[in-house]
C-alpha cells in the first residue's frame, strides 16, 4: 500500500508511510496548539507590557513626588499634613526595595469592559494641580516615545497630569481605588474604538485589549496621588511580521526535519514490514527457503516477529510433511490387512459351500488375525494422537517408586531390572505425569522383552535441569541399518508377530509434550536408550544407591 488508502471489504486502509507522516505533523502542531489554547505567547506579551508600564509609572511617580515636595516646602508644609494616610497594613518603613511584580495572565485573568469615562466631582487639590502642570511636558515627551496613555491623579482621584481629561475624577475605577489605598493594581480591559486591523507596518497595534497599571505615589506613609498608565500589548501578527524572515527559515527547517524523521521512521518500520509481507507471500506459494528470517529487520520487534514467522513456517512445513508421510503409512498399514480380509471374504462368498472345512477355518483365522491387527493399529493411532495433542500440566512424579513398580511388573515375564541412582537425590522427581512416564517405560521395557533381553539396567543421572534415565538391555540390539528408521511411525521388525511400529513414536511424542526427549545411543551389547525429562526442585541429598 504505497499509493494512498485502499479499500479492503468495507474499510479504507491507509499506508504506514502516510500514518507516520501524519503522526509526525501532528506532533509538530502540538506545541503550536498549546501556545494557542493556553495563550502562552500572548500572556508573555501582556506581561512584558505590564512590566514596561510599571517602570514608566515608577519614574512618573518619582517626578511627581519631587514637584509636590518642592511646592509643600515653599508653603512650609510637611507630607504628614498632605494626602491621605496609608492603611497600617500597607506601611513599610524599613524596606528600601519595594518591587512591583507582574501578575497578569491572559489565560486566567478576566478582560473587563472598556474603561469608563471620567466624572466631574470636586476640583483637584491645588498643590497636586500645580505639580501636575509642571510634569505635563515630561509626560507629553514620554508619551511620544512609549505610546502609552499616562495620567497623574491627586489623592482624591482627580486627573492633574496628562494630555487629556484634566480635572476629571477616576476614583470610581477599581484599579484607581486600589492605588489610592496604597496597593498597585494591574488589569485587562477591552480596547474601545477598534475598527479594521491596522497594517503590520503601522505604529498602531492590532490587539483588542488594553493593559492598565495603577501605582500609588507614597511619601512618608501617606498616599499623595496615583499614576494610571495604559497601553495595548504587542499582537502576535505584528511580532510574526517583524520576524517573518527568521520564521520562514525556521518553518522550512522544522518541516524538513519532520519529513526526515518521518522518512527514517518509515524506513525502519514500513520497509521491514513490507519485507515480512513479501516473505509471507513466498511462504504461502511454497517457495524454497522462504522461511529464512529477514537479514535487516531494523528493530528488535521486527526481528522477533520475523524469527517467529520463520519458526511458524518451519513448524507448519514439518507438520505438513509429517501428516503427508503419516497418511501414506496409515493407508499402507490399513490397506494390507483390509485387502487380505476382502480377498478372504470374496473366496468364502464364491466357494464357501464347496471349500473344505480346514481351508475355510484357515481363511477365517487369517481374517481374524488381520482384524486384530487393525484393532491394534487403531488403538495405537489413538494413543499417538493423544500423545501429540497432550497439554502437560504441573504434575511431578517420584521416579524411583515408579521404576520399582515397573521392574516388579516385568520380573514375572523373565526381565530382571536393576536401578542405580547417581543423581545425589534421595527422591528425584520429574516434571511429567505418572501415566505418561509409565506409558514410555512400558513401550521400552516391552520392546526389550520382545527382543530377547533378560536383564535391563536403568541409571538415573542429572544433566543441568534435566533428569536422564539410561536404559541398557542385553537383548539382540538394533542393527545399524535400522537405527535411522527407529522412530519412524509404522517401522517395525516384528510385523509378522503383530508389531505396529508406533511404540517408540508414542514414547517420543509423550516426552516431547513434556519438554523432554529420547535418543538411541551406541552400546556394545543390546540396545541403549536415554530419556531426558525436566527435573523439578531437588529435595534431600543422599548417597548413590543401587536397587534390583
Amino acid at each position: 500500500m504505497k499509493n494512498g488508502p485502499k479499500k479492503s471489504g468495507q474499510r479504507w486502509l491507509f499506508s504506514l508511510h502516510h500514518i507516520v507522516l501524519a503522526v509526525s505533523l501532528i506532533t509538530l502542531l502540538l506545541p503550536l496548539g498549546s501556545l494557542h489554547f493556553l495563550k502562552l505567547y500572548e500572556s508573555a506579551l501582556v506581561r512584558q507590557t505590564e512590566s514596561e508600564l510599571i517602570s514608566q509609572s515608577a519614574f512618573i511617580a518619582a517626578a511627581y513626588k519631587k514637584e509636590v515636595s518642592d511646592l509643600l516646602a515653599q508653603q512650609h508644609r510637611q507630607f504628614s499634613q498632605y494626602g491621605r494616610p496609608l492603611p497600617r497594613e500597607k506601611m513599610c518603613d524599613n524596606d528600601y526595595y519595594q518591587p512591583i511584580p507582574e501578575t497578569l495572565d491572559l489565560a486566567k485573568d478576566p478582560v473587563l469592559p472598556s474603561r469608563p469615562d471620567g466624572q466631574r466631582r470636586k476640583p483637584a487639590d491645588p498643590v497636586a494641580a500645580a505639580a501636575g502642570q509642571k510634569i505635563g511636558p515630561i509626560l507629553k515627551d514620554a508619551q511620544r516615545i512609549t505610546l502609552s496613555g499616562m495620567k497623574v491623579l491627586d489623592f482624591q482621584g482627580v486627573t492633574v497630569g496628562g494630555q487629556q481629561e484634566l480635572g476629571l475624577s477616576f476614583a470610581h475605577l477599581p484599579e484607581v481605588h486600589m492605588a489610592l489605598r496604597g496597593k498597585p493594581d494591574s488589569l485587562l480591559r477591552k480596547r474601545g474604538g477598534l475598527g479594521l486591523p491596522p497594517s503590520p507596518k503601522s505604529i498602531s497595534r492590532g490587539s483588542d485589549i488594553n493593559v492598565y497599571v495603577s501605582v500609588p505615589i507614597i511619601a512618608q506613609n501617606r498616599v499623595i496621588g496615583a499614576v494610571l498608565v495604559n497601553r495595548t500589548p504587542s499582537d502576535l501578527i505584528r511580532l510574526l511580521y517583524s520576524k517573518r524572515g527568521d520564521l520562514t527559515s525556521a518553518v522550512i527547517v522544522v518541516l524538513l526535519v519532520t519529513l526526515a524523521i518521518a522518512a527514517v521512521t518509515s524506513h525502519t518500520i514500513t520497509r521491514p514490514i513490507e519485507a515480512l509481507i513479501r516473505q509471507a507471500r513466498r511462504i504461502a506459494r511454497g517457495e524454497p527457503n522462504a522461511a529464512a528470517p529477514l537479514r535487516n529487520p531494523m528493530t528488535r520487534e521486527i526481528a522477533t516477529l520475523s524469527e517467529n514467522l520463520s519458526a511458524m513456517a518451519e513448524t507448519i512445513e514439518h507438520r505438513s510433511n509429517y501428516i503427508r508421510q503419516f497418511a501414506m503409512h496409515v493407508s499402507h498399514e490399513f490397506k494390507t490387512p483390509l485387502t487380505a480380509i476382502q480377498g478372504g471374504l470374496e473366496l468364502l462368498q464364491e466357494h464357501g459351500d464347496t471349500m473344505p472345512v480346514e481351508q475355510r477355518a484357515r481363511f477365517l483365522g487369517n481374517m481374524a488375525q488381520d482384524t486384530d491387527r487393525l484393532k491394534r493399529l487403531v488403538n495405537r493411532l489413538l494413543e499417538l494422537a493423544r500423545a501429540d495433542m497432550l497439554q502437560p500440566g504441573a504434575e511431578q512424579v517420584p521416579v524411583l517408586p515408579l521404576l520399582e513398580y515397573m521392574a516388579a511388573r516385568y520380573r514375572d515375564s523373565g526381565l530382571r531390572t536393576t536401578i542405580e541412582n547417581h543423581t545425589g537425590l534421595a527422591n528425584p522427581q520429574a516434571a511429567i505425569s505418572t501415566d505418561a512416564l509409565e506409558s514410555v517405560l512400558t513401550h521400552l521395557l516391552g520392546n526389550s522383552a520382545q527382543h530377547g533381553a533378560s536383564e535391563i539396567a536403568i541409571t538415573l543421572q542429572t544433566q543441568e535441569n534435566m533428569l536422564a534415565l539410561q536404559l541398557v538391555d542385553n537383548g539382540c540390539g538394533i542393527s545399524q541399518a535400522n537405527t535411522g528408521q527407529l522412530f519412524t511411525p509404522f517401522f517395525t521388525t516384528r510385523r509378522e508377530k503383530g508389531g505396529t511400529g508406533l511404540g517408540l513414536s508414542i514414547a517420543r511424542a509423550l516426552l516431547s509434550a513434556h519438554k523432554g526427549g529420547i535418543e538411541l545411543v551406541p552400546s556394545p551389547q543390546g540396545a541403549c536408550f536415554v530419556l531426558l525429562i525436566p527435573c523439578t526442585a531437588p529435595n534431600v541429598v543422599a548417597e548413590n544407591t543401587k536397587r534390583s
